[in-house]
């Protein structure tokens, strides 16, 4: 018999609702509070089985509370996810027809960068070709700051890449949409923005995933072909941490053109 959910689980949804994300220490921070408030039974190594109980109970209406792994140094994440809808039109309760389009624009150029980033400039540039109403690039940026705030985005040095928000809200709708261009890990099997392409077989790897991966083997080769693999690979926890690992994956990994 499945456990009922408690005002400490129901709690920890409404938390999950308005951060739309959380990081795997303020998880376990949020599911503390709301166990401590609600005298409900806490241990701290639970969180899982908590959430489980939580996901049981959401199962009839199509939603779940799923964890992902932050694509540039594999940091745990938490949020909960819309099974009933895999359209990007999820989103449209919360914006308009016009940064809706902002938004797919922005997302067919990360998607198809091959190196999953997108320049502010470019971005900004789509301003005016938005419908059904142009927008100025001063929204834009408004706009953008937004979609970084909420999460949806994330900012580094001026470029955008999709939010382990968005990837965990957006996998079906991206797999879908851009199925020559989208792949996914060949460790983790979730959908890879970030990451490494084998030249040889073409498989991709997540950063952290190859890091991890890599780390034991003397001549690093690839997990599928064997054959040797040529990237930069990023020390185990650092990974995409700077801008010169992303140069290096824009000319060598992920060439989905």
């Amino acid at each position: 018999m499945a456990l009922q959910m408690s005002d400490a689980h129901r709690q920890f949804v409404q938390a999950l609702l308005a951060r739309g994300i959380v990081e795997r220490p303020e998880a376990g921070k949020l599911h503390q509070w709301c166990c401590e408030r609600h005298h409900v039974y806490y241990a701290h190594d639970k969180l899982d089985d908590f959430i489980n109980v939580v996901n049981i109970q959401l199962q009839p209406l199509s939603m779940e509370i799923r964890k992902g792994l932050a694509e540039e140094d594999g940091r745990p994440c938490y949020a909960l996810v819309n099974l009933a809808e895999t359209d990007i039109t999820k989103l449209a309760c919360d914006y308009t027809e016009s940064e809706l389009e902002l938004f797919k624009k922005t997302m067919d150029l990360i998607v198809l960068s091959g190196n999953g980033f997108a320049s502010s400039t470019e971005i900004l540039n789509l301003a005016d070709q938005l419908k059904p109403k142009k927008m100025k690039k001063m929204e834009a940026e408004q706009v953008l700051q937004t979609w970084v705030q909420e999460k949806w985005l994330l900012e580094k040095e001026g470029e955008y890449t999709l939010h382990t928000r968005s990837i965990l809200e957006l996998e079906p709708y991206i797999l879908r949409h851009y199925p020559d261009s989208a792949r996914k890990c060949h460790v983790c099997h979730r959908l890879c923005i970030q990451g490494q392409l084998c030249e040889d077989c073409g498989i991709t790897l997540h950063l952290p995933c190859l890091a991890k991966y890599f780390r034991a083997q003397a001549e690093p080769r690839c997990p599928q072909c064997k054959q040797f693999w040529p990237h930069h690979i990023p020390a185990t926890g650092s990974a995409g941490s700077s801008l010169a690992q992303r140069s290096e994956r824009s000319s060598s990994a992920l060439r989905r053109h």
